[in-house]
Parts: structure tokens; sequence; C-alpha cells
């Protein structure tokens, strides 16, 4: 088979076979690096006899990438994490082999926004000794990448969530069923109206008890529309809400079971609402049918 697949006549097989035959070969890594489509991967994963390794060092070409590579001689990775190019210092930042106090010793930076995708952390999304190592670790990028993985046990969880690193909260409230309330009320705090926002609000262990009492007088309407959220958030409360000057708010109280009827009507024919109060379970069949014969929709 690999043989067969390297000889391929679609020369895109050709090179997708030979990038991942080149882990295990390094006369075929020698080879592929002439290869202006395949050089940048091929310095990422390629087994390399030294002599080659060292000639890419000296003509720092995709040296970034080089500087992942498993192969790389242990000096070479000295010399690169030292490299006056940041982005290569951050790459040997992330080498699965160095140990937590040689990693932080290395001058890297990581842009505030920089989301993880560390590929053996990523690849360990389901190994304990990876999340662990990952989650323990100082450095961000490990730490952002891990906390997508649903498989965190619970002390890592906490753990990570006491890091104070925005990313890292957006990516558990994403990824992990239980993300603590704590963390998702945090993420919708600094993101309210945004998609991760919306994230946290639909999580499962996003909190419902006593938001009426917390938000329903909020000068943010982003915060007024979770009152509508408490199972104990009264009708009269709903209805004060179906006419709060935020849209959102008023199409989440219109939505919403308890509105008492008259104003369900109401909101039917006002055309930012119609939408949600047409969807609400409490609107009397007949009505519903109404609707839809309004709309167009055929029986």
């Amino acid at each position: 088979m690999r043989s067969a697949l390297l000889a391929d006549p679609d020369p895109e097989v050709r090179r997708a076979a030979a990038l991942w035959e080149c882990r295990r070969d390094a006369r075929l890594t020698a080879e592929l690096l002439h290869d202006p489509k395949s050089a940048a991967e091929v310095l990422r994963r390629g087994l390399f006899h030294r002599a080659d390794a060292e000639r890419c060092v000296a003509e720092r070409t995709h040296l970034a990438a080089l500087a992942e590579n498993p192969s790389l001689p242990t000096d070479l990775v000295e010399r690169l994490a030292v490299d006056p190019d940041e982005s290569v210092r951050l790459a040997v930042s992330l080498r699965p082999e160095l140990d937590e106090t040689r990693r932080m010793s290395i001058d890297f930076t990581v842009e505030a926004f920089a989301r993880g995708d560390v590929g053996w952390v990523r690849d360990g999304l389901a190994d304990p000794e990876v999340l662990r190592r990952a989650a323990t670790s100082a450095h961000p990028l490990l730490r952002r990448t891990v906390a997508q993985s649903p498989h965190l046990p619970p002390d890592l969880i906490r753990l990570l969530a006491r890091t104070e690193d925005p990313l890292v909260e957006d990516l558990l409230g994403m990824y992990h069923p239980d993300t603590p309330e704590e963390v998702l009320m945090r993420v919708y705090a600094r993101l309210g109206g945004t998609f991760s926002a919306w994230m946290a609000e639909t999580h499962p262990r996003f909190p419902r008890e006593g938001l009426a009492a917390r938000y329903a007088d909020h000068p943010d309407g982003n915060y007024r529309r979770l009152a509508v959220r408490d199972p104990a958030a009264t009708p009269t409360l709903i209805e004060r809400l179906s006419h709060d000057p935020a849209v959102w708010t008023c199409q989440a109280a219109v939505g919403d079971p308890r509105l008492p009827l008259h104003r369900l009507r109401e909101a039917l024919h006002v055309p930012e609402l119609a939408s949600s109060a047409g969807a609400n379970p409490a609107l009397p069949e007949d009505e519903m049918a109404a609707v839809l014969d309004r709309a167009g929709v055929p029986a």
C-alpha cells in the first residue's frame, strides 16, 4: 500500500503519502525539502539526518516549523530556544519533551487572544497524563488547548477555572459539561451579546435560580434578559420585561409561557416580537393556526 500510494499517478496523492512516510524516512524527508508546497510541513514532521537539520537551521527557512520537529537534535533545539525570532522561541517552548522548568525559562510571548492548538496536547485530549501535564503548566497555550477536552477530571477543571485567562474560561464553557457556574457567569459578564456568551448561557450548568432577584433591574439589558431564565420569575415580572427597552430582553420575555395571554396576543402584532410570540408554547392552538395562516404556511 505504501509503495502504491507513493507511486500514484495523482501528484497530490503522492505528496500526501510522502508527507506521512517522511516521519520515519530521512531520505524521503530530504527529497521533500525541494518541494516548495511541502517544505513547511516536512520541516515540522519529517525525520532528519543531522546534516540536513543543521543546514535547515542555517538557512532559516520555515524555522518556526522546524522548531516543532520531534527528530531535531537536542543541541539544535537549544539553539532555537534563544533564536532572535520570537515565533521560533514560542514554537520551541511548546515541545512535548520539555519539563516545566525548561519550558518556562524560554523567552516567549503569547498573544492575549491566541487560541491554543498545540498538536501533542490536542492529540492527547483523552489521555490523563497529557491532560495533567498541560493543565498544570504555566504555559497559556498548553492550558488553552487542554481546556477544549471534555475528559478533564474535576480537580483540573477547578485548576483551570482559577487561571484568570479569559480564553481558558471561554473554552471550558464551550467544551466541558462540568464547567463551574462562576466561570460561565464571568464569560457572560465579559462577552454579553456574543457567541461565547450565548454558549455560556445555554450551557447546562448556567445558573437559573436567583437570577430574577439579581438582574431584573440591572442597567444592562443583557442581564435583565437573564431574569426570564429564573423559574421563580412571576408572570407580572415577565410581562414587565416584555416591554423592556432592550429588544433581546423583550423577545426572551415574549417567548416565555408565563407571559399573560393578553400581552402575548399583543406581541404577535409587533414586528420585532412576532417570531418569539408565535413560538410561545402558551399560545392557544387556534391562534397558532391563525399565525401560520397569515404567514401563508400550508395546512
